[in-house]
Formats: C-alpha cells, sequence, structure tokens
C-alpha cells in the first residue's frame, strides 16, 4: 500500500507543489494583514493547492501518455512503465478534483470559491493539449500558477483590492512561463519531429533561452511594482527582490544553448529556493513589521 502512494506522489511530483504554494501563501498572508486571520482558510488553501496539482497533474500524464512513449527522457514514466494503470490514475484524478470542490467549502460564507472551482479546474487541466495547437502553451502554464496567489487571495478577501494579487500572479505567469521554457530546451528536437509546439522547438534554443531571461525580467519588474504598491511590502522584501535577480541570473548563466546538462539544477533546485525564499521574506517581514 505505502508503495502505491509513492508511486501516486511520484507520478504527480508532488515535491513540486513547493513551487506554487508558496507563493499562494505568500498572497494570503498579505491579505490577512486587513482581515482577521482563521486557521480554516489555511487548512483550505493546503488542500485545494495539493488537490488542484494533483489533478492537474494526473490528468497532464494521462493526457501526455503517447508523447511520453516516444519520448526517450519521459519513457520511464508511470504509465508507460506500467506501474500505474490508466483506469488508477484517471481514479486519482477524479477524486482530486471532488476533494478540491471540497476543500473550498472551508471558505463560507465566501462563495466565490466554490462557484469558481469549475473553471479553474478547466483551465489548468486543458493546458495538457496546449502543446498539441500553441507555442505559448509555456505561458498557459504561468497562467494556470498565476491562479494560485490570486485564488488564495479571492478565496479570503474575495475581489477587494486587487492590486496585489494580480502583481504576485502575474509575477509567477512571467516566473513559470521562463523555467518552463528553459526546461523544454531539452525536448527541442523531439518537438519539432513529433510536430508539438514549444517556443524552443519554434525558434530555437539559443532564442528561447534568450526569451525566458526576458520573463524572468518581467517578473523582477513585476514583483518591484508589487513593493511600490502594496503597504504591506518594506526594505526586508526589497532586499530580498535584490537577491531574487541574483538567482535568476545565476540560473540563466548556467544553461548554455550548447550545453543543457544543468537545466535540471536549474529548473528544480534554484526554483525551489526563489519560491520558498519569497515566503520567507513575507514572514519575516511582518514579524519584523510587528
Amino acid at each position: 500500500m505505502l508503495k502505491v502512494v509513492r508511486d501516486f506522489l511520484s507520478m504527480v511530483r508532488f515535491s513540486h507543489t513547493l513551487f506554487a504554494l508558496p507563493f499562494a501563501l505568500l498572497s494570503a498572508l498579505l491579505a490577512w494583514q486587513d482581515v482577521p486571520f482563521r486557521w480554516q482558510h489555511l487548512v483550505g488553501i493546503l488542500l485545494c493547492m495539493v488537490f488542484a496539482r494533483s489533478a492537474a497533474m494526473a490528468f497532464n500524464r494521462i493526457v501526455d501518455k503517447d508523447i511520453d512513449a516516444r519520448n526517450p527522457r519521459t519513457q520511464n514514466r508511470h504509465l508507460v512503465t506500467g506501474v500505474l494503470s490508466v483506469r488508477a490514475v484517471w481514479l486519482f484524478t477524479l477524486v482530486a478534483c471532488v476533494g478540491f470542490g471540497v476543500s473550498t467549502l472551508l471558505f463560507l460564507p465566501n462563495y466565490w470559491p466554490i462557484a469558481l472551482s469549475g473553471p479553474v479546474l478547466i483551465f489548468i487541466g486543458a493546458y495538457s493539449w496546449t502543446k498539441r495547437f500553441t507555442s505559448l502553451a509555456h505561458f498557459w502554464l504561468g497562467a494556470s500558477l498565476m491562479l494560485a496567489p490570486v485564488a488564495a487571495w479571492i478565496a479570503i478577501r474575495g475581489f477587494d483590492a486587487m492590486a496585489t494579487p494580480l502583481l504576485l500572479g502575474g509575477a509567477v505567469l512571467f516566473w513559470v512561463a521562463g523555467f518552463d521554457i528553459l526546461y523544454a530546451c531539452q525536448d527541442a528536437e523531439f518537438d519539432r519531429h513529433s510536430r508539438l509546439h514549444s517556443i524552443p522547438a519554434r525558434m530555437g534554443v539559443a532564442a528561447a533561452l534568450r526569451l525566458a531571461a526576458v520573463c524572468h525580467l518581467c517578473m523582477w519588474g513585476l514583483l518591484v511594482l508589487l513593493l511600490i504598491v502594496s503597504p504591506h511590502m518594506n526594505w526586508i522584501f526589497a532586499a530580498g527582490l535584490v537577491a531574487l535577480a541574483g538567482l535568476l541570473i545565476y540560473e540563466h548563466a548556467i544553461v548554455k544553448p550548447t550545453d543543457l546538462t544543468r537545466v535540471n539544477r536549474a529548473f528544480f533546485q534554484v526554483n525551489a529556493v526563489v519560491s520558498i525564499g519569497m515566503l520567507i521574506l513575507g514572514l519575516v517581514q511582518i514579524v519584523v513589521k510587528l
């Protein structure tokens, strides 16, 4: 039984929840500066993030099963090797979708989370098809993760003072699009030959890496705007943005068009530090402010 659970968690890359969850929690922290903190809201955010992401990832594995089987980089994934059956993964996906919907009830009497739960699941699930018709799939993925901080804010405060979550969400959009473009460089040739759409396949690896850098510059710029606009940001967040710039520069410095061997380090390690670091910054500045 433990092995089955481990296989499902591995299939959905459960540890990668760290990419979007800290931004959702940062958005919630900022929202709680003006409204009372409630434990059920924190639990709701955690459950919604886990269930929504698990549903989207499991559905992606089902949709991409045949593509994964042809790609040497993904031939060892659970559905391709038969470690997990399509039927079992479909069941897992449906359970995760139901879990997401039920978790939104923790935000009542705010009805927006439950009302928007269906559209959110459809949007993040539709990402799995985008590479079949548009090179902007990376930005669709970014928009899907952008929903994390925006939805967390709406769940706590409704549509009040939306500038803060939209700036934070926009930063997430460009951050995710940038590192997804970088990661997709590994599959540029495969995508091109398989007639799949991606920016590296369309523009070439060198141009794709430059566009990824532009995306991360946009991310940084939006966070600077957040620093200016939000009354709850202070000098600690400003100092963190300097450190963030260094991390992003490092991420792009270690990946070259002629050497993609360090893509995984840039993708997994650096971006995990970025997301967790942003949450820690938010916590520290609030504690110092108090």
